[in-house]
């Protein structure tokens, strides 16, 4: 079975087909911040209660990881967020989903605030439990 996926890059559309197995299509939203070290850890906390819990909560989400790296002085955060359906993302982002879907207190946190997410197909996951 071959399913049309539409993905909206830089205001692009493109149409991708592919043969999923199952019919099985999940969407990565990947969000990326940079903060000093010094704020880091109250900043994972912050991100954790307000965005994280939030976006568990939405109906079509199927699931959250959180990555960090420390380069001296900045820790950088990288949010990936696994959806259904595009559909499913647009009931957190809103109509734009390509912009960035900020926090508010992000600013006090974050050493800028970076205009957009992108978004992947996940064609291959094997991650052992």
């Amino acid at each position: 079975m071959f399913l049309t996926l539409t993905i909206f890059l830089n205001h692009t559309i493109i149409m991708a087909q592919t043969g999923l197995k199952n019919n099985a299509l999940i969407i990565a939203r990947i969000w990326h911040g940079r903060t000093p070290s010094s704020k880091a850890d109250g900043y994972y906390q912050y991100l954790n209660e307000n965005g994280v819990k939030k976006i568990k909560s939405i109906e079509g989400n199927l699931g959250i990881q959180v990555f960090r790296r420390v380069e001296k002085d900045v820790t950088h955060f990288t949010v990936i967020s696994y959806w259904k359906s595009l559909e499913s993302i647009r009931k957190f982002a809103g109509s734009d989903i390509e912009k960035t879907n900020h926090l508010p207190r992000d600013k006090e946190f974050l050493l800028e605030l970076e205009p957009n997410v992108v978004h992947h197909e996940v064609i291959l996951d094997e991650r052992k439990n």
